[in-house]
């Protein structure tokens, strides 16, 4: 729901706090109508939001997606600014965003594996506390089918270099590709999600 209420700055600092804060504009670069978020929303339409032009993040991380109640093409959103669309995806297969929520993240620590085949079966390739922008570099050159996370919030890429549909991964498991979002079981590449809280140099900037 858009709300027009300041979240209190005491609360804003507080390490651990599950203060969260998103700003929509209706047109790009900061212009028109702004909405702002501090939770979960299932159909920005319902909330009075007619489109969405640029987005400013104050506290974070959130995901976005294409569809109401959660669903369709998501899009991740660390603390910063994104005038346009293009700030926040290049996957072109959609220019709507109409749901949001919060990502909790709530690990200092990261390891995650993604597996060839569903039901964790095939090659796999695990990675710990580091960002791969291209399975291939590493020798890793399957398809990724079923994915294992067992700690840290990840966000994979279909193509390398943090390019095309955007898949978020916190801690769990994802027996088939269906399970995180994806038509094909394609990922190249993938991300820590990381939050001030636990890395003060954590902020993504994405390459224009």
């Amino acid at each position: 729901m858009a709300t027009d209420h300041q979240i209190p700055a005491s609360k804003q600092q507080q390490p651990g706090s599950s203060a969260f804060k998103l700003v929509i504009y209706e047109q790009e670069n900061f212009q028109g109508r702004c909405h702002e978020l501090t939770g979960p929303c299932n159909n920005l339409q319902e909330a009075g939001v007619e489109k969405v032009g640029s987005i400013l993040v104050l506290c974070g991380p959130w995901v976005g997606y294409e569809q109401a109640s959660c669903k369709g093409e998501q899009y991740v959103f660390e603390k910063g600014e994104y005038p346009r669309w293009d700030s926040w995806t290049n996957s072109r297969r959609s220019d709507t965003i109409v749901a949001f929520r919060p990502i909790k993240v709530d690990s200092q620590e990261h390891k995650i594996v993604l597996y060839e085949n569903p039901s964790f079966a095939g090659k796999k390739i695990e990675i710990i506390d580091d960002d791969v922008p291209s399975f291939h570099a590493h020798g890793y050159q399957e398809k990724v089918s079923s994915v294992r996370v067992q700690s840290g919030t990840w966000v994979g890429y279909q193509y390398p270099g943090y390019r095309g549909f955007q898949y978020l991964f916190e801690k769990g498991e994802y027996k088939d590709s269906g399970e995180f979002g994806a038509q094909i079981p394609q990922i190249q590449s993938v991300r820590r999600i990381r939050d001030m809280q636990w890395h003060q140099r954590g902020a993504f900037h994405p390459v224009n």
